[in-house]
């Protein structure tokens, strides 16, 4: 037992480090599922997501953030945005609204 700072800092980490051990422990006596079947069952979810889609909701995403942060990060946001849209290859920025970057 101490009051100091640096003891109280180490006592926490070591009770939460044996918890997720316990934790963990738990999980391996009881979860039937594998790491690998819980990778595989993502990527059967993100499959039905098509990557054109994906690229589309990633660009609108960074837009809208773009529009609800203050004007000098807003420009940085989009003037990012437009350098790594004109570095993608052109087959790529076929499926992406282009002129939406720009406004």
């Amino acid at each position: 037992q101490g009051r100091s700072y640096d003891l109280l800092i180490s006592h926490t980490t070591i009770v939460f480090s044996r918890y997720i051990l316990l934790a963990w422990q738990h999980r391996q006596s009881t979860d039937q599922r594998t790491l690998g079947g819980l990778f595989y069952l993502l990527c059967d979810e993100v499959g039905t997501l098509d990557w054109a889609v994906a690229l589309q909701q990633l660009v609108e995403l960074m837009n809208e953030i773009a529009n609800q942060v203050g004007k000098k990060l807003s420009a940085m946001i989009k003037s990012q945005l437009q350098h790594w849209i004109a570095a993608l290859p052109n087959y790529i920025k076929a499926y992406l609204p282009i002129s939406g970057c720009e406004s």
